[in-house]
C-alpha cells in the first residue's frame, strides 16, 4: 500500500563477490548481462512481470549477535567485508543500470555492520546495514543515509542483496562521502519480521545504523564528519522525512542534518495513497501487495484483527500471515494474491480501508504527516506523473505541508517515468546536487 517499489523494475542483478578483491578491469559480461536483464523488464507492468533470481551476495554472512542488551542503542557488533569496485566498474555498471554516473569519482569498498538497537517496543535487539567507503575523498567524509524501498523477503535488503537500493549507495559513495543504507528491522541479518510502514522504528533503526557506521568506519581510517544528506525510495523516501524531523531536533549530537532529497515516497497515507488504492491511480496487483504487507505487519503490532478471515477473503485469508514472514520472495507472494484489493478484502474491510476509522485510522495517523515540520536545510523532492505506484499527489501533499511552515521545497518532476525508473533518474541528479551543495560557497546547515 505504501511504499510500492516498481518490483520488475527495482531490482538490480547480482554481482558476485565471493571474496574482497580489486578487479582492474570492468566485468563487461556481468555488465552486458545486468543491462539486457533491465531492458526486459522495464517495459513490464509493476510486479506482475517474474523478476530475476534472488539477489545474492555470496560474502560470508555473520550471525546476528545475541548480546544486544549488553550494548547501547547503535554500538557496532560487527563489520563483514563484501565486495570491492573500481570507479571504472561504477560507471558502467552505474550507467547500465540506466542510472548517470557522471558523479562517479572513486572506486568504493561495501560491508555489512551489524549493530545493536530496538524494536517498537523498546527492546533490544539487532539490525543491519550496509556501509559503502570511497577509496577516495579524504580521511573526513560527509555521509548519505539512503533509506531503501518496501522489499518482503529479508534478503533482499542493501547489506544481504543488491536491490535497487544497492545502485543509489554505490553511486554517492563513488562522489567521495561515506554512505548508510540501513536494512530496516527483521530484514538483512536482523531476527524476527519487518514492521512495514512502522515509521518509528524504521526511524530508530536508521538512526542507530548512523551510530554505528562511525566506529566501523573509523576502522578503516575514516572519520565521518557528521553532515548527512538524508534520501531515500518509496517506503524509504517516507522514512527519509521522518529521520530528518528526528536529526533536526537534535537526536544525536554528532549528526547534522545537511540536506534532504527523497524519492517518491507516499508520504500522505491518507489523504493520496490510500485513495489512489481505489480510484486506479495504482496498480491493481501493486495495490494488493502494499495493502496486504500493511495489514499483516501492522497487526503485529496493533490489534487490527483477531483472525485474518475478518479481513481477507478466502483463499487468501489461509495464506496471508505465512506470505509476509519476511521469506517469501515478492514473486511467490504476487503469485498467491489477487489481482484487485475488492478480490482481497472482505466488505466489510473494503469499506473500512476506504473510510478508515477506529483502530486503523489511529495506526495510519500514527505514520502518516511525515512532512509536517520546518526543514532548515535544502529540500528536494523527486516524483514522475508516470507513477503508478506512488502517485504525485503524495508529492504535491508533502510540499504543500512545507510550505505552510514557511519551507520551499524544489520538486524534480521526472514526467513518464515509471516508479523505479524515478529512482534511477533521482540518484545520478542527487549526486550531482550533494556535490554542489559541497561545493565553496554554500551555506552549512542550521540545527
Amino acid at each position: 500500500m505504501t511504499e510500492t517499489d516498481e518490483r520488475a523494475d527495482a531490482t538490480v542483478p547480482p554481482r558476485p563477490t565471493a571474496r574482497i578483491r580489486r578487479v582492474r578491469h570492468p566485468r563487461r559480461g556481468a555488465v552486458a548481462a545486468a543491462t539486457a536483464l533491465l531492458l526486459s523488464l522495464s517495459a513490464a507492468p509493476a510486479l506482475a512481470a517474474s523478476p530475476a533470481a534472488p539477489p545474492q551476495n555470496t560474502a560470508p554472512r555473520a550471525a546476528a549477535p545475541h548480546t544486544a542488551a549488553d550494548h547501547p542503542r547503535g554500538a557496532l557488533l560487527s563489520v563483514t567485508p563484501l565486495a570491492e569496485w573500481t570507479a571504472a566498474e561504477l560507471s558502467e555498471f552505474v550507467a547500465a543500470n540506466g542510472a548517470d554516473a557522471a558523479a562517479v569519482r572513486h572506486g568504493v569498498t561495501t560491508h555489512r555492520v551489524t549493530y545493536a538497537t530496538i524494536t517498537p517496543d523498546g527492546a533490544p535487539t539487532t539490525a543491519s546495514a550496509l556501509l559503502a567507503l570511497p577509496d577516495g575523498g579524504g580521511a573526513h567524509l560527509a555521509t548519505v543515509a539512503e533509506l531503501h524501498g518496501t522489499t518482503a523477503h529479508r534478503d533482499n535488503a542493501p547489506s544481504t542483496g543488491e536491490n535497487v537500493s544497492v545502485l543509489g549507495a554505490l553511486l554517492y559513495a563513488s562522489g567521495g562521502r561515506a554512505a548508510v543504507a540501513p536494512d530496516y528491522l527483521g530484514l538483512g541479518t536482523g531476527p524476527g519480521t519487518h514492521p512495514y510502514v512502522d515509521n518509528r522504528s524504521s526511524v530508530s533503526a536508521s538512526l542507530d545504523a548512523l551510530r554505528a557506521a562511525r566506529p566501523a568506519a573509523a576502522r578503516h581510517g575514516r572519520h565521518l564528519t557528521g553532515e548527512v544528506y538524508v534520501t531515500g525510495f518509496s517506503q524509504g523516501g517516507q522514512v527519509a522525512m521522518a529521520l530528518g524531523e528526528e536529526l533536526s531536533r537534535g537526536a544525536d549530537r554528532h549528526w547534522r542534518l545537511r540536506a534532504l532529497a527523497p524519492v517518491a515516497g507516499p508520504y500522505d497515507l491518507l489523504g493520496e495513497e490510500l485513495p489512489a488504492l481505489f480510484d486506479g491511480r495504482i496498480d491493481g496487483r501493486s495495490g494488493v501487495f502494499y495493502l496486504t504487507y500493511f495489514l499483516v505487519a501492522q497487526n503485529r503490532l496493533h490489534p487490527l484483527y483477531a483472525d485474518p478471515r475478518e479481513v481477507f477473503r478466502e483463499p487468501y485469508a489461509g495464506r496471508v500471515e505465512e506470505l509476509f514472514d519476511n521469506d517469501h520472495q515478492d514473486r511467490e507472494i504476487v503469485g498467491q494474491l489477487p489481482a484487485t484489493v475488492a478480490e482481497l478484502l472482505t466488505d466489510e474491510w473494503y469499506e473500512r480501508v476506504r473510510h478508515p476509522t477506529g483502530t486503523l485510522a489511529e495506526v495510519l495517523r500514527l505514520n502518516d504527516g511525515v512532512c509536517e515540520w520546518a526543514p532548515r536545510v535544502p529540500v528536494k523532492l523527486h516524483t514522475s506523473d508516470g507513477d503508478r505506484d506512488v502517485p504525485v499527489g503524495n508529492t504535491v501533499s508533502c510540499v504543500r505541508e512545507l510550505a505552510e511552515r514557511g519551507v520551499r521545497a524544489r520538486v524534480v518532476n521526472h514526467g513518464d517515468a515509471g516508479h523505479g525508473a524515478t529512482y534511477r533518474a533521482a540518484i545520478g541528479h542527487n549526486a550531482r546536487w550533494f556535490a554542489r551543495l559541497d561545493a565553496p560557497g554554500h551555506g552549512r546547515p542550521v540545527r
